[in-house]
């Protein structure tokens, strides 16, 4: 094997991404200079590769422009002239990937970015995108040292300490995706920190003296982060144990720059006499304006006051210019008083539902970080009263010691508000450690935490920051399986406690983590309502092998190595014998969760099935069609009426249904039963665990159709359950049922005689239903099943087909990703059209305009303002229902009536959908 020459550490930071290296056992540590187009045809090498992408139009650069000393690069440019183009071009900049591998509320592996883009621009994913800086680098070190790959070095990269499990995994996997297979995870403040003690590490005992507590602040571009270290002194020397990280803040130097743009841009606007809002492109363009005004009037020696110019587009690229000032001081009133205001301790951050959405990312709905830094502190106030060696109870204990890091300290007013705030908290100054250069510290951290393993520097001790539980089934408690502080490396299995694993069928954990500095011990119950948990992505899965169906196991959990949680079930007859679970990472929108305990099984469900198995069951039981039809009836009996069916329940029938699907085609009353029932029971499709197992099975059915064909009922209930279950379904199954809809309503006379015996026949109100539920599907096909909506609605107003227009062009989608709606130009002009009718004696045209102009705050998706004032000035002259004309007038949840109307059905009780993108 080739020798590891070299350590190196990564920083993929939100705005910039940081190389550093020293040689593997040396003590001096660089940044590598990395290579980069700086203007077209034009290459530099710098510390500094910004974390941009921009996606050019054909044409725009010359032949050659983008050629780079390893390659050419084929329609993309990343770092300094990504900045520079995607400041004068809007809509094709890809911008903080790194806050949407966060944001779990997507499929951060879908193709998204750069969000709010025209439709033909090609997009990628956050995975895609933090891999490809990952690669430009990768590329830029093998061009520079052939002899040493960066692939076979030791590489770190750091991840925000508030990062969750999903977001370690997707961002180990974007570097595996970029060619480096083998890189260790460090948490950012840590990285900080060991930058300081490495500089420090000769005289580390009489610089540490005095301290006790160190709490590290790291404002980046995307993220704040919180760590606290406690500082020990033993025979002169100082021992490090990482106390407490902060939860995941999406807030940093993003949301300031989004300020100063809301500022420039209403100036704009003042100025002209115009209210028009800037597109999300526009808006993306400008804030890279707004960012490098901020740091010019931030910085030491700053002018009094710079021009923000926003280019025009086109042939208007200079002429339709348009400019606003921004001064020194205004700037930072909005920046220092805004997210470091003077407050006291106990003013803690304020938890609202909306923040910023601008770009659909869920930033942080305070903004005030020194109220996030009293929250931090609160949270953590038993371990930092022991650091500090005060008693308990008392006044909030804040560390004696600070250091900042993030770009946004560059700024000395923001250093200095903070510093004082914290001061005047603790009733007397705070050492300062000193950070050289923040733009460099986290890279140059993460090769002296490599070279601490090697015994070369000194070394923070802490184990795991979180502790985790397994929640336990009908119940709200849950059991220890890794505490908080356990090494890594270091597997911990849970003795005590036995699981039956059924192989070749789905198993199920649900997990959730904890910050809370009272650490438990391995197998201790906790009750959940007694603390802050955060829930992690569901581990479903069906797991192969072995000849028995169901084996003993137990469950073994460890922090591995490289800075992730890994679990594995174990053979308690043979330990060899193991499976490894996995965290599912694509984001549906469901709210997973350990819905049993609120909603314990019914003691009859046992009856229940029974009565599903002599139906659907063996064929040696003669059930007469009477019986058969009657079988929902008998249900309800035994369980009561069926929307009061909860998810547990419901998907306990639909297993047992499934497992007998081969009864369905004994009769058409068979047939028609079963759809109906197995639609009901696994609606919408998602937001339980193994659900995306339960729908992989009944997709399975499709090709083959139904099985009575010539039976009107059968064919009905077989679209109705795919309408109910669309949501489960990814986009190629509902492109393949986009097909069969547009069969059903476009085939003419010849065609239908060729119709193929599979293909089920619907009527046209069935596929308005069909068609309204498949959000996943690509936007243009949206805009033509408008188009033939409309068609139906210049015949006069149509109940159903108002209802699907309406869904079909939503603004906010139930299950699918917001980067699929209908454009709102094109949303716009069938607003027009509906406006055209009587809202008060056509009520399901309001209902339509509400959703179609329903408000987010995401203005690459929210119709124009003009136009959503019209809406909403119709809907209160018309009478409408409050709730109609709220979602228009502001961002919100929808409520459940007017959830279930718009779904055509109820969610099943305790499954919640969250608002907000989806993937």
């Amino acid at each position: 094997m080739t020798r590891k020459r070299h350590v190196v550490g990564i920083d993929l930071g939100t705005t910039n991404t940081v190389v550093a290296f020293a040689a593997s056992g040396g003590d001096s540590i660089g940044l590598f200079d990395i290579d980069q187009l700086v203007a077209p045809g034009e290459v530099k090498a710098g510390a500094l590769l910004p974390s941009l992408r921009y996606h050019p139009a054909d044409g725009e650069l010359a032949p050659g422009a983008l050629q780079l000393p390893w390659a050419a690069t084929e329609g993309q440019v990343i770092g300094t002239l990504a900045r520079k183009l995607g400041a004068q071009v809007p809509g094709r900049l890809v911008s903080s990937a790194k806050s949407w591998l966060s944001h779990s509320a997507v499929d951060r592996l879908a193709p998204i970015l750069p969000w709010g883009a025209p439709a033909d621009v090609p997009k990628l994913s956050p995975v895609d995108a933090s891999a490809s800086y990952l690669a430009h680098v990768r590329a830029a070190w093998n061009w520079r040292f052939p002899q040493a790959p960066l692939e076979q070095q030791e590489v770190v990269l750091t991840v925000p300490a508030s990062f969750d499990e999903g977001a370690r995994a997707l961002t180990l996997r974007a570097a595996q995706q970029a060619g480096l297979p083998a890189v260790r995870l460090l948490e950012e403040p840590q990285a900080v920190f060991y930058d300081w003690l490495f500089r420090h590490r000769a005289n580390l005992g009489a610089a540490l003296a005095n301290t006790r507590l160190v709490l590290v602040c790291d404002v980046g571009g995307g993220t704040t982060d919180f760590s606290l270290i406690k500082v020990d002194i033993r025979d002169g020397e100082p021992q490090l144990t990482r106390i407490g990280v902060g939860k995941h803040l999406m807030l940093g130097g993003d949301n300031m720059d989004l300020v100063l743009a809301h500022m420039v841009e209403a100036r704009m606007n003042a100025e002209e006499g115009g209210q028009a809002r800037l597109s999300a492109a526009r808006l993306s363009q400008l804030l890279e304006r707004c960012r490098a005004a901020k740091e010019e009037l931030l910085a030491a020696g700053a002018p009094a006051q710079v021009q923000v110019t926003l280019l025009g587009a086109g042939a208007k690229l200079i002429g339709g210019a348009r400019s606003a000032t921004l001064t020194r001081d205004e700037v930072a009133r909005a920046i220092v008083d805004g997210f470091f205001p003077k407050v006291g301790p106990a003013e803690q951050a304020t938890q609202r539902r909306a923040g910023i959405v601008e770009f659909g990312l869920p930033y942080a709905s305070d903004a005030a970080i020194t109220r996030h830094v009293a929250s931090f502190l609160a949270q953590h106030a038993a371990a930092a009263r022991e650091a500090l060696g005060l008693p308990p109870g008392g006044a909030l204990p804040v560390p004696d010691t600070l250091l900042l890091n993030g770009g946004v300290f560059r700024a000395a007013a923001l250093a200095s508000r903070l510093e004082d705030t914290l001061a005047e908290w603790r009733g007397a100054p705070l050492h300062l450690l000193h950070n050289d250069n923040p733009d460099v510290a986290v890279a140059r951290g993460a090769v002296a935490y490599a070279l601490a393993r090697e015994g070369l520097a000194p070394k923070i001790g802490g184990g795991s920051p979180r502790s985790y539980f397994l929640v336990l089934e009908n119940d709200t408690k849950a059991i220890c399986i890794l505490p908080r502080g356990s090494e890594e490396g270091r597997e911990i299995v849970l003795q005590d406690r036995i699981f039956a694993l059924r192989l070749g069928q789905p198993v199920r954990f649900h997990l959730v983590s904890s910050i809370a500095d009272s650490g438990p011990v391995v197998g201790q119950v906790i009750d959940l309502s007694d603390g802050d948990f955060v829930p992690l992505p569901p581990i479903a899965t069906v797991l192969r092998g072995g000849s028995r169906q169901q084996i003993p196991v137990r469950l073994a959990t460890s922090i591995t190595e490289v800075g992730t949680l890994e679990m594995h079930c174990v053979s308690t007859d043979d330990q060899s014998q193991r499976w490894l679970l996995e965290f599912q990472l694509r984001g549906d929108g469901a709210e997973e969760g350990s819905l049993e305990a609120n909603y314990p099984l019914p003691p009859n469900l046992g009856e229940a099935i029974g009565k599903i198995e002599r139906v659907f069951g063996s064929r040696g039981q003669q059930v007469p069609p009477k019986e058969v039809r009657q079988l929902r009836r008998d249900l309800e009996k035994l369980l009561g009426g069926r929307e009061q069916w909860h998810t547990p329940l419901l998907r306990k029938l639909f297993d047992a249904l499934l497992q007998r699907a081969r009864g369905r085609r004994r009769s058409a009353e068979h047939e028609a039963v079963w759809l109906n029932l197995a639609g009901f029971c696994l609606r919408p499709g998602f937001g339980y665990a193994l659900d995306p197992w339960r729908i992989e099975q009944l997709w399975a059915l499709f090709e083959a159709g139904v099985q009575h064909h010539s039976n009107a009922q059968a064919g009905a209930e077989w679209w109705t359950l795919w309408r109910r279950v669309s949501g489960g379904l990814d986009k190629d199954a509902q492109l393949r049922l986009l097909d069969d809809f547009a069969f059903n309503v476009q085939a003419d006379k010849a065609e239908r005689g060729k119709r193929p015996v599979t293909l089920v026949r619907g009527s046209r109100d069935e596929m308005m239903r069909l068609a309204a539920s498949l959000e996943r599907i690509p936007a243009a096909y949206k805009v033509e099943v408008g188009a033939w909506l409309l068609d139906i609605l210049k015949q006069g107003p149509d109940a159903q087909a108002l209802a699907a227009l309406g869904r079909v062009g939503a603004r906010q989608p139930f299950h699918g990703s917001a980067h699929e709606v209908v454009p709102p130009d094109v949303v716009a002009d069938w607003l027009e059209a509906i406006l055209a009718f009587d809202w008060k004696r056509v009520d399901a045209a309001a209902f339509a305009a509400a959703h179609l102009a329903r408000m987010t705050g995401d203005r690459s998706r929210d119709v124009p303002e003009p136009l959503r004032q019209r809406i909403i000035e119709r809907l209160e002259a018309s009478g409408a229902a409050p709730a109609w004309i709220a979602m228009v007038r502001e961002a919100g949840s929808l409520d459940e009536a007017v959830e279930q109307r718009m779904l055509g059905d109820s969610l099943p009780p305790g499954l919640t959908l969250i608002d907000g993108p989806r993937g």
